[in-house]
């Protein structure tokens, strides 16, 4: 019945891990979701090549990925092999990760989501689950 009453904060693609939210509270999925709210959230990718540190510049001011508007101003973290990232957006488009990549000439081949607000994935493994603490909850 419990289930029932839940409903996942966002959604990852289906070829997309990592941290994802489910809650009873409509009112805090909504505020988390909100295009207007620009809740951060954080992804690893593997890419198939290696990518610039030009591009953290682009990411910075944000990207044409073909909708009527740029990104938002978005956070990348170029890791020591060129083609690994973390990259942190305020929002929430269709395929947006994947599509930033394309738009700087690289294709995700790997994405997971780490970091929700201040909630980071640690070391859940796919499928396992912990319950948020009070602290977390009031913060949220």
């Amino acid at each position: 019945e419990y289930r029932k009453k839940c409903s996942p904060v966002g959604r990852l693609d289906l070829d997309t891990e990592g941290l994802l939210l489910i809650t009873d509270d409509g009112a805090l999925n909504h505020r988390l979701m909100s295009p207007s709210h620009h809740v951060e959230k954080t992804y690893y990718a593997r890419l198939d090549s290696k990518i610039g540190v030009e591009n953290i510049e682009k990411f910075k001011v944000g990207v044409d990925i073909g909708d009527d508007k740029l990104t938002l101003p978005a956070k990348l973290e170029i890791l020591d092999t060129f083609d690994e990232v973390f990259l942190t957006i305020s929002e929430g488009r269709y395929h947006q990760v994947k599509r930033m990549f394309e738009s700087v000439g690289a294709k995700v081949t790997y994405l997971k989501r780490v970091k929700l607000s201040f909630l980071e994935l640690d070391d859940l493994e796919p499928g396992e689950y912990r319950r948020l603490t009070d602290e977390e909850i009031k913060r949220l």
